[in-house]
């Protein structure tokens, strides 16, 4: 009754202006005319305000008026419908019908009614709708779509506006509800992000589309940028057997130019369709209905995975119209959470980028074969620190000089970058300075002289440089140190003698004299060379290694240099109990017989 009074008062409105308006040309005081405008505001006040959700649509569908009752019953603000399809607002499965309906309106010149489901913020509201037409003279032919909705909710049928207890809001507390849920998603998507630092990347972004999906109620697609282009990577939804065959149809098919993933993607903007009525938002796979159709989706929510102007890649939600659609909060929370996945993205990739270089760098500091001096047998280890992997300040090298071969042994105080930089400038200086001198001293002279003229961030470095040379059946060795640890003789019956060590770092002082001395080494004695994270080690009981590294040498005697070092490593890692706050080096020379 009430919707046929409001018809009624509609078509009375429009004929008293078709009359207005062909008196208005022959009225000198304009009264007509202020007649019509008056009687069109009316016409606009009872459209507006009637209780019945009301749409205008022209004959192809589109949405040309909406009043307020249709907003509510959508959970839309006012104007949201204008200039949408009708057949966007109601549920996927009956659009086609819809159309068909508004079409055989039109031709027929008669009511049609059909029933369907509308799409609400909260679900699908079933509901029945008449469409007749809407004639006004001198514009084209309009239909006008009446929506009689059966869910309890809507306006008029009073549950749906009842109070849930005595005093209560229940639409605060819906707001609250949401709220806390949106909250709750937040910290476990943070939390997430935290705690998977030891899983791939690929691992990490399957198990937040997997949270987003069980929390939002949403078929959840991941695509990540390779070589420059939008590759799909993952695909999760609801999780039933039903399900599996569409998670490959939509796995299988990349998102194309044009697609929504695609435009979040060129544009780095978050994109919210509440009703989405293109079916080819998604794309279409190799075979079969678009992807969007197959999905039976209904609203799509679509954020950028980024930090800054760096683009890794989309999130796509997509929800059934069974429930509901994509809110701005919805698309606020999403977009925080897209945006916490690129920061992590962007890390775990600069960080593997880091160590990839650190690795590179201490592989050319630390080259695992040294070069081969006649006569002598050598070995080396290297043991990076347990806590932390910045790249340490550790270098070793043998080298051709004048007249014999040369050896170099180092460390640079602290580690990280600036450390890198000295370990590398050190060690090529000495390589370097050797091939045109034979003394150790002037070696480390020059580097010192290098090392000064350059900024390492305050960084000094301790060295020892050695030249060796056969004489007769002996290894004669030049020795130069500048603070480094002195070295250990170790002799074939078992007994240990410490170098005289001494000198001042380089990097330090402009005129610095390195301590130098000459030694004779024979056939089976071993010079163990190392770095002072050797010395330095300490037990759980925080005893330092340094105090039995003599006895522990002198049980190795006679051992082949490689198994000097192997054993060595197993000590100190025992005495440590594994756990080693700086770098450990190890060098040794195992003089055999004199060559030819």
């Amino acid at each position: 009754m009430l919707l046929e009074a409001a018809l009624a008062e509609l078509d009375g409105a429009i004929a008293a202006l078709n009359d207005a308006n062909g008196n208005a040309e022959a009225s000198d005081d304009g009264r007509a005319l202020s007649g019509l405008h008056s009687d069109r505001r009316l016409l606009h006040a009872v459209f507006t305000g009637t209780p019945v959700p009301l749409y205008v649509v022209d004959r192809e569908g589109t949405v040309l008026r909406a009043n307020a009752a249709a907003c509510e019953l959508l959970g839309v603000g006012p104007g949201y419908a204008t200039g949408r399809s009708l057949t966007a607002l109601v549920e996927p499965p009956v659009r086609a019908a819809l159309r068909s309906q508004l079409a055989a309106a039109a031709r027929t010149a008669g009511p049609v009614r059909m029933r369907c489901g509308m799409l609400a913020d909260a679900g699908v509201v079933r509901s029945e709708l008449e469409i007749r037409p809407l004639q006004v003279r001198g514009e084209a032919d309009r239909l006008l779509v009446t929506v009689r909705a059966s869910h309890a909710g809507w306006p008029g049928h009073g549950a749906g506006h009842a109070k849930s207890r005595v005093g209560a809001d229940p639409t605060a507390d819906a707001a609250l509800t949401n709220a806390t849920r949106r909250f709750d998603l937040l910290a476990a998507a943070a939390r997430q992000l935290l705690e998977a630092r030891t899983v791939s990347e690929s691992v990490l972004l399957q198990r937040t589309a997997r949270l987003l999906s069980g929390a939002l109620a949403a078929w959840t697609v991941v695509d990540v940028r390779r070589r420059d282009e939008l590759r799909r990577h993952y695909v999760t939804g609801p999780d039933d057997h039903s399900s599996a065959g569409l998670t490959h149809a939509v796995a299988s098919a990349d998102p194309g130019f044009g697609s929504i993933p695609y435009q979040v993607y060129e544009s780095g903007q978050t994109l919210l369709s509440t009703h989405a009525d293109d079916d080819m938002a998604l794309g279409r796979a190799e075979s079969g209905p678009p992807l969007l159709a197959r999905l039976s989706g209904a609203s799509v929510l679509a954020v950028p995975m980024s930090v800054e102007s760096r683009r890794f890649g989309v999130l796509t939600l997509i929800r059934r119209a069974d429930d509901g659609q994509f809110s701005m909060a919805d698309a606020a929370l999403v977009e925080e959470i897209g945006g916490l996945l690129g920061l992590a993205i962007a890390s775990r990739r600069t960080l593997r980028q880091r160590t990839d270089a650190a690795e590179a760098l201490r592989a050319s500091l630390l080259p695992p074969v040294p070069k081969t001096v006649p006569g002598v047998e050598m070995a080396s280890a290297h043991l990076a620190p347990t806590r932390g992997r910045e790249v340490g300040g550790d270098f070793y090298d043998v080298y051709p000089t004048p007249g014999g071969w040369g050896v170099a042994i180092g460390d640079v105080c602290g580690k990280g970058e600036d450390a890198a930089a000295a370990t590398a400038a050190a060690r090529h200086a000495i390589r370097v300075l050797a091939h045109s001198t034979a003394d150790p001293a002037d070696v480390l002279r020059g580097a010192n002289e290098i090392m000064l003229a350059e900024e390492f961030g305050g960084r000094f470095v301790t060295a020892s440089a050695a030249h060796l040379s056969w004489g007769d059946e002996h290894l004669r060795i030049v020795l130069s140190s500048a603070g480094h640890p002195a070295p250990v003789i170790i002799r074939p019956d078992g007994r240990t003698e410490r170098v005289p060590g001494g000198g001042v770092p380089l990097g330090i002082f402009p005129d610095p004299e390195p301590a130098t001395i000459e030694l004779e080494l024979s056939a089976g004695d071993v010079l163990f060379c190392y770095t002072d994270g050797l010395a330095d080690a300490r037990s759980p009981q925080s005893t330092y290694f340094e105090d039995s590294l003599a006895d522990s040498l002198g049980q190795l005697a006679g051992r082949r240099a490689a198994d000097i070092v192997s054993d060595m490593r197993k000590v100190v890692l025992d005495f440590s109990d594994n756990v080693l706050h700086d770098d450990v080096t190890m060098l040794v020379l195992r003089v055999g017989a004199a060559p030819g």
